[in-house]
């Protein structure tokens, strides 16, 4: 697992190749403010070891987070994320890890009949029941949750996980009454809260592509308030007096910056809220899958340092109110020297940000 001791050092070793904000607290911890995503990208062998490589690449130049998900890329993600940090000289002490469960994933790749497949799979076994599926591939069930994180250490080959997320439970609006979500949010975290008791995950979040940066008349929506007051509610079903709901995880940039900019949670935006709660926020798809790195809007792209489009737009991210961490997809050992030496310049601050969006 992360430590303090092990962040740290890792700090003190890097830290004086990049700008002064650079590094960021979690708790105790010191965390690189540029991750590796590990979303995109074929499931093959070929893509495989190129990540492989990057993301070894990556710990050994200054970047100490890695986020990946059991689905992404059918578990072969996790599987090398865990292998490059065992290839890496950087020790498990000094690596924040995160991943993700709530969509079933297939096993290497995609299966022929995917229905059967996950059939034979989770619903035959009794892993899920087939009424906590919605939209046939997402389930959040308490005991579907524990699997799940079992899964993923097995594939990680860690007895830990620094942060695990809820992923995307937005899905869950799809075949139950948003009440009905919010309690099946809280029977997991309580489930979480004694997983973190049990050593397993060092704190849990919520991984989110609409639910936090929409409106309430919104089909995807779910409240920011709501789900802390469910993580609070669930840590005291279980006697902790605080609970291990430290993080949020959604997409931020140029061009997606509605968590900063829409007031949706009772008239304040998610990164409002985040900040108020002392949660960290993780930004995914920094980049837009690319395309900021081709093209931004001319008043945002003036006021951001970086050399190429890609930096300024990895330094947007990092930016932002609550941010401890701009998750990058780094496909390959070009992609890590180019965008880690974004974190060599300092973010812009909070009065230039804010006159961005005037």
């Amino acid at each position: 697992m992360a430590t303090h001791e092990g962040t740290w050092a890792y700090r003190d070793r890097f830290h004086e190749r990049f700008a002064r904000t650079y590094f960021r607290p979690f708790g105790d911890l010191a965390l690189s403010s540029i991750g590796v995503g590990t979303y995109l990208g074929d499931p093959t062998d070929e893509a495989d070891s190129a990540y492989r490589e990057a993301i070894v690449a990556a710990l050994e130049s200054g970047s100490n987070v890695l986020d990946t998900a059991i689905n992404y890329r059918h578990q072969r993600s996790e599987r090398v994320v865990g292998a490059a940090i065992d290839d890496s000289e950087i020790g498990r002490e000094s690596v924040f890890l995160a991943t993700k469960g709530g969509f079933l994933p297939f096993d290497g790749e995609r299966p022929d009949d995917p229905g059967r497949y996950i059939y034979r799979e989770f619903v035959e076994p009794g892993i899920v029941d087939r009424e906590e599926l919605a939209a046939g591939q997402h389930c959040m069930a308490p005991a579907f949750i524990d699997d799940q994180l079992d899964r993923s250490l097995d594939n990680l080959g860690v007895d830990r996980v620094d942060l695990y997320y809820v992923h995307n439970p937005e899905t869950q609006l799809q075949a139950r009454s948003r009440a009905d979500v919010y309690d099946l949010i809280e029977a997991t975290f309580e489930r979480l809260e004694r997983r973190a008791e049990a050593g397993d995950i060092g704190a849990y979040g919520v991984a989110t592509w609409d639910a936090f940066r929409v409106g309430p008349s919104d089909g995807s929506s779910l409240s920011l308030p709501e789900v802390i007051d469910r993580a609070e509610r669930a840590a005291g079903a279980v006697g902790h007096e605080s609970s291990h709901f430290e993080a949020i995880q959604l997409p931020f940039n140029a061009y997606m910056a509605d968590a900063f900019t829409a007031a949706v949670h009772d008239g304040r935006s998610a990164l409002e809220v985040a900040s108020e709660h002392n949660l960290h926020v993780f930004t995914s798809a920094s980049l837009m899958q690319g395309k900021l790195a081709r093209e931004m809007p001319d008043r945002v792209e003036a006021e951001l340092a970086g050399k190429t489009r890609a930096q300024r737009a990895i330094n947007f991210a990092r930016s932002a109110p609550a941010v401890t961490s701009a998750l990058v997809g780094m496909g390959s050992t070009e992609h890590v020297e180019e965008n880690l030496a974004a974190g060599t310049d300092e973010p812009i601050g909070a009065n230039a940000f804010d006159a961005i969006f005037e």
